[in-house]
């Protein structure tokens, strides 16, 4: 006899329970059934497994605790055996913490970005594990810049905090997913960067939070550039650059892997001028707002300038 698709464990409020025993046995249950390849969980009963899920997280109160329910969550989504039905569950992650972003306290923050950090890892494995197969990239894309997603462009309720928290730890973690990889060889397939970076790109060209602009362009276009017009930008693995936070005194290494795997089959030179021309692509979009173009189009002229600049001086 097969399993009824559209049951959903009853977990809810044993997810949220006082009783960490309790809580703890409910996200092994939820484990054993999330693994069974025949159970798929509608939309509506994904909302309130979720909403179970978000309240155990918000109930475990020590870092260690913490740290490892957040893992053993993010572990979920790559125990489901089917791409489609990991997705819906990120997706099923990204609507709740949306929707209740603005009610997490101040002293519950800290634990919360972490979890958004395990998950955006996570996500990179399954990817990874598809061969970073375009259609997959560009549905999860479409999670995240979707209505409700913690990248949609048009959507002013978008919490600022977590647009920023993306844009910090992005390639970050899709650095510490390519360190995890043994040393790439012609069979294994190439991370689409430019297709990861698009949902930033898109922000950036569409937000009218003049923040959210600023923080991108210091977070990831400024550095992301400045790594490929620099003097060893033929460097494939330049370790020793370091990028710029906003507002901040310190320096954080450029992603490594990231650049070296980008760089695998091109020149820097090449790849630079990839990056330029997909900025100068989604500038010239009808959606993109007036202000935001001339600064993406600044960009692009400034960085044909100081390449020309470069030319001039080996001549």
């Amino acid at each position: 006899m097969t399993t009824d698709t559209t049951d959903a464990p009853p977990l809810g409020r044993y997810l949220a329970s006082t009783d960490k025993n309790t809580r703890d046995k409910a996200i092994k249950n939820l484990a054993t059934f999330l693994s069974d390849t025949e159970n798929e969980i509608p939309k509506a009963e994904m909302a309130k497994l979720w909403k179970g899920i978000f309240y155990c997280f918000w109930m475990s109160d020590k870092p260690l605790v913490q740290q490892a329910l957040a893992s053993e969550l993010a572990e979920l989504m790559l125990i489901i055996t089917t791409t489609s039905s990991s997705l819906a569950f990120l997706n099923g992650f990204w609507e709740t913490l949306f929707r209740e972003w603005n009610g997490i306290d101040r002293l519950r923050m800290d634990k919360y970005y972490m979890l958004v950090r395990r998950f955006v890892n996570a996500s990179f494995r399954l990817l990874l594990r598809n061969d970073w197969e375009q259609k997959i990239c560009e549905e999860y894309n479409n999670i995240l810049t979707r209505q409700g997603g913690p990248l949609c462009p048009n959507d002013t309720k978008v919490p600022t905090s977590l647009a920023y928290h993306l844009s910090d730890i992005y390639l970050e973690e899709l650095d510490k997913v390519l360190e995890s990889i043994p040393s790439a060889s012609s069979s294994t397939p190439k991370v689409p960067l430019l297709l990861l970076l698009t949902p930033f790109i898109t922000l950036y060209a569409r937000t009218p939070s003049t923040p959210i602009l600023k923080y991108l362009h210091a977070t990831l276009m400024e550095p992301l550039l400045a790594v490929f017009t620099s003097p060893d930008a033929e460097d494939e693995t330049p370790r020793s650059r370091k990028r710029p936070r906003l507002e901040s005194n310190t320096t954080q290494p450029i992603y490594p892997h990231v650049i070296s795997d980008w760089c695998r089959e091109s020149s820097a030179h090449r790849v630079k001028n990839q990056l330029l021309r997909k900025i100068f692509e989604v500038a010239s979009e009808p959606q993109t707002r007036d202000s935001n173009r001339r600064k993406m189009y600044a960009i692009w002229e400034k960085v044909k300038d100081e390449d020309e600049d470069e030319d001039n001086k080996d001549t």
